[in-house]
């Protein structure tokens, strides 16, 4: 059985460490260099970094903070936000990501991510996908829909199609985040978890809601995740890397051990 990965997610804003709730009510947390360093010392299996409004800015990731953050840590580091095209999407691994995530680009010119895996391989290349909540249409049929440049526009898309789409494209994994959950603390969405992860033969990161350790059980087991993205439950202090991964292998959850 592969073991279940332990991700935390830095969304950065003008360079600095940010959290919010359903992408709203962003409040500086404090410094992604330090903040990646200690998550790595504490025994994360990968850190996920995300130029938060890149895209809603039509600019390009801040580059000098992923060379920054990469410079501290020796673990797979996942990078997004503003790429856009295969020069950005070089440009993020010359500066020391491992792997690029293509979001609001991808929706955009899905082409990019077949580019990508190409050039260098399905294994860079993770879908970000934003996912809100809504009434199942004929457009909808699964009730959940793409929305891009940070929770801002809708896409009239289905997140379960659009999972599928992006597999056959290319991409070797999905960061799956629901906007509804994101932030607040309460478990992640496990219907959309588990509906996206049982549509595609890839890997996917539950990404959006995670308030205890349960909740990051219940990911993997329920919602049939790869791994687990979190965010609020360790910036805020309330738990180590270690407590999370101990509290799973005592859930019989079999992690990457740190102690």
């Amino acid at each position: 059985m592969l073991s279940k990965r332990v991700i935390p997610c830095l969304d950065v804003r003008n360079g600095r460490l940010t959290k919010g709730i359903k992408f709203e009510g962003n409040v500086d947390i404090g410094d992604p260099v330090a903040t990646a360093r200690r998550y790595y010392e504490e025994g994360a299996d990968e850190i996920v970094f995300y130029d938060i409004t890149a895209s809603h800015e039509a600019r390009g990731i801040f580059l000098d903070v992923v060379e920054k953050v990469a410079s501290q840590i020796f673990i797979p580091f996942s990078v997004g936000g503003g790429i856009n095209t295969v020069n950005d999407m070089r440009d993020v691994l010359v500066a020391g990501a491992e792997k690029v995530s293509v979001n609001s680009g991808a929706v955009k010119n899905p082409d990019i991510i077949s580019e990508g895996a190409t050039r260098f391989g399905s294994q860079c290349i993770v879908l970000g996908m934003d996912v809100k909540r809504v009434e199942k249409s004929e457009t909808i049929p699964s009730g959940f829909e793409i929305v891009i440049h940070g929770g801002r526009k809708y896409m009239g898309m289905d997140a379960v199609e659009w999972a599928k789409t992006g597999e056959a494209l290319g991409a070797g994994e999905i960061c799956l985040n629901s906007i509804d959950a994101d932030g607040t603390r309460d478990g992640y969405d496990l219907e959309l978890t588990r509906l996206v992860a049982e549509s595609v033969t890839i890997p996917v990161i539950a990404s959006g809601g995670a308030g205890t350790p349960q909740h990051m059980v219940d990911a993997v087991t329920t919602g049939r995740a790869s791994a687990a993205l979190i965010a609020s439950i360790v910036h805020y202090g309330e738990y180590t890397i270690a407590d999370l991964k101990k509290h799973m292998a005592e859930a019989g959850v079999q992690t990457r051990s740190v102690w």
